[in-house]
């Protein structure tokens, strides 16, 4: 049975400024993001340097970064966007090798990451969970990248750990597995509100700061276990 997610388009087009310094590459990302699929390109970038003029020009929904440019990389471009009053999500193209690459981003505030090799359905799935529920982390690549990232995050109160409930416990192995609050509530048989609500709680009681940090924590106490690919779309 197929597992691959709708791509259908969105009411509101979500707004993406695209950062790479190949015109090739972005010519690619226009193909797969089109205005038919609920996306809308407002800007192009072929290097870090030109990122917050973009930001300020365009006012995206989301950056398609790249980490490597000749000029001003990724990492300095995405710790440079999060400086902004409010700043908007940034999700890392990146490769199978960039592990530390790939660390360092997170640490500046990256939302999350997806492998520049991926499906096309991957991408857009991973583009509307960034701006929906404010995380995807590609699987291919999560333990390896968590492995160097999980040192520079302070550790969650390990008290909290006994206070989450049966269903907070469920939610918190499902946004693990990159799943959206909406997908939650449907495997759960539950609304996005109470979803909402359930992550709230989960992130207040383990000192949580983002749901890449939940992401984290899911692993280091073995909650999911690390895919080898990315799940449903490889």
């Amino acid at each position: 049975m197929s597992t691959t997610r709708p791509v259908g388009a969105t009411a509101t087009p979500i707004r993406v400024l695209l950062v790479d310094d190949q015109e090739l590459v972005r010519t690619g990302l226009r193909r797969i993001l089109r205005p038919r699929d609920g996306f809308d390109i407002v800007g192009e970038c072929g290097d870090g340097s030109e990122v917050l003029d973009g930001v300020a020009t365009s006012a995206p929904d989301i950056i398609l970064m790249d980490l490597r440019m000749r000029n001003v990389d990724g990492i300095t471009a995405t710790a440079s966007v999060r400086t902004l009053t409010q700043p908007p999500p940034v999700l890392v193209l990146t490769t199978f090798d960039d592990d530390q690459l790939l660390s360092a981003a997170l640490r500046a505030g990256a939302a999350g990451f997806i492998l520049k090799d991926s499906p096309a359905e991957a991408l857009i799935w991973a583009v509307r969970a960034v701006v929906t529920d404010g995380a995807f982390l590609d699987p291919a690549v999560t333990e390896r990248v968590l492995t160097g990232f999980r040192r520079s995050v302070p550790e969650p109160r390990e008290a909290g750990a006994n206070t989450l409930t049966e269903r907070e416990s469920d939610v918190l192995r499902l946004i693990a597995k990159g799943l959206t609050n909406i997908e939650i509530g449907a495997s759960l048989h539950i609304s996005e509100v109470t979803v909402k609500s359930h992550v709230n709680h989960i992130f207040t009681k383990l000192d949580l700061r983002d749901r890449a940090a939940a992401v984290i924590y899911a692993f280091d106490h073995a909650l999911v276990q690390p895919s080898t690919r990315p799940h449903e779309f490889r």
